[in-house]
């Protein structure tokens, strides 16, 4: 029996279950076998002739081209890995070995398929990340950006949001909002007909793919109506759904599949776990360095700002101002209306000093009826007595307390760095002097009805 191996080649290189590929000089495909078709999903007849790049990850193709480069000079390549487009728009992982023909003058390449060998790997590699990033992140913006790029590192997530979801008031917000084209939306209710609220109330992962991208220069809402590709997992956590993690794609080259899905919706877990760990420290971490009736900071964030500011205007030669602020007679407001009273008054006078200062100024409450105010990189000492005038101007308006109308002053003392002094203790020991010596001033006078 004699066996004729021209034909039995093609055959058996369409058995083989590993990829095999020729490609010219000019990186064009001239043959693949039915292993090419199978895993990058187009037929046979759609690639040959095509460029071998264009399947190529976009961020895999610079590298692909130096590696091909190489081989074409004559240097073998094993174990060569990149990642691949497919024809639906998912995305496979392949291991390559390629040499070149010299004869043929042609690059023959053999790759074995190793998406789930790097998803299963990426995963415990994420899960790991995930629990360092809680530990090393500051803040919750710092986690977010950490768990952006591990995410990244599992599937394309260039537009990528972490939505939160208060329970109380059935609200939506985006702690984090990465996106090439839609700014961060405004806090808002769920609406019942967006795929986030299907995330959120159903909690279960959900897919909405349109088939092709969104169009050139379209934004999309982040709540997923009006999407191109659009993938969201809910987070749960032991008290239920907190929020969601969202990806999605306005390129027809970059798909999300059902893989995607579930891989997301794996992580989330851990995610979610970290997450609320870390909302927890940063409630605690609030409500140690706030004051609880009014949420300015207290002293010891106060001073902490101060001597942070001194630091920074030694290095920048710059200036500061701070202002000691005592209620006068705010003893009577209780007496007569009741400490109830008194607690909103003392709310509304602080909004009213948070209106007449920057943002990067600070309003502190030292406790009682007594506030300071900070006033970083001032110009001169004069602006001290700008911002006073402004704060005795907003307090001077009536408050309604009770059906009655309510006037209230302070007694306000001023200092200036580096002029009244280089630290924090010596600043606030001349303002305070000031402040004394303003109320001191004003009970030497006739002292007139306050309501």
């Amino acid at each position: 029996m004699t066996t004729d191996t021209d034909a039995l080649l093609p055959k058996v290189m369409d058995l083989l279950l590993d990829l095999v590929c020729v490609v010219d000089r000019d990186g064009r495909y001239v043959y693949v076998n039915a292993a090419c078709e199978r895993v990058l999903g187009y037929r046979a007849a759609e690639l040959i002739g095509r460029r071998m790049i264009e399947l190529v990850h976009p961020n895999d193709r610079q590298r692909t081209i130096e590696a091909a480069e190489r081989v074409a000079n004559g240097y073998s390549h094993i174990d060569f890995e990149n990642r691949y487009l497919r024809k639906d728009g998912g995305v496979v992982h392949l291991m390559w070995s390629a040499r070149w023909s010299q004869a043929d003058d042609v690059r023959l390449a053999v790759a074995r398929d190793v998406t789930e060998l790097r998803r299963t790997t990426g995963v415990r590699d994420a899960l790991y990340l995930i629990s360092e990033a809680a530990h090393a992140a500051e803040g919750l913006d710092q986690l977010y950006a950490h768990i952006h790029r591990i995410v990244g590192g599992l599937l394309p997530a260039a537009n990528f949001a972490v939505v939160d979801y208060d329970r109380t008031t059935d609200r939506v917000s985006w702690a984090y909002h990465a996106d090439e084209r839609e700014p961060r939306p405004e806090p808002q209710p769920l609406r019942a007909d967006t795929p986030i609220a299907r995330v959120i109330r159903g909690k279960s992962a959900l897919l909405v793919a349109t088939g092709g991208g969104s169009g050139p220069g379209r934004a999309v809402p982040a709540d997923g109506s009006g999407h191109p590709d659009w993938l969201g997992v809910p987070l749960v956590s032991h008290q239920g759904v907190i929020g969601a993690l969202v990806v999605r794609s306005y390129c027809s080259d970059v798909r999300y599949s059902q893989a995607d899905r579930s891989l997301l919706a794996f992580v989330s877990t851990q995610i979610a776990t970290v997450i609320e760990r870390k909302q927890a420290q940063t409630r605690m971490l609030h409500l140690a360095q706030h004051d609880p009736l009014t949420d300015l900071p207290n002293r010891l964030l106060f001073e902490d700002r101060v001597d942070v500011a001194i630091k920074r205007a030694h290095r920048d030669g710059e200036l500061l101002g701070m202002l000691y602020l005592d209620l006068d007679d705010f003893k009577e407001v209780n007496d007569r209306f009741g400490h109830h009273a008194g607690d909103r008054l003392l709310q509304d006078i602080a909004r009213r000093l948070q209106g007449c200062v920057r943002e990067s100024d600070t309003v502190a409450r030292m406790g009682g009826d007594e506030f300071t105010v900070l006033l970083t990189n001032i110009r001169t000492r004069e602006d001290c007595t700008v911002v006073e005038a402004k704060l005795r101007k907003a307090l001077a308006a009536p408050v309604e307390i009770e059906g009655a109308s309510v006037s209230v002053s302070a007694s306000i003392g001023a200092a200036a760095y580096p002029g009244d002094g280089i630290d924090a203790d010596s600043l606030m020991r001349r303002a305070d002097e000031g402040m004394y010596a303003a109320k001191r001033g004003r009970q030497s006078r006739p002292r007139l009805a306050e309501f």
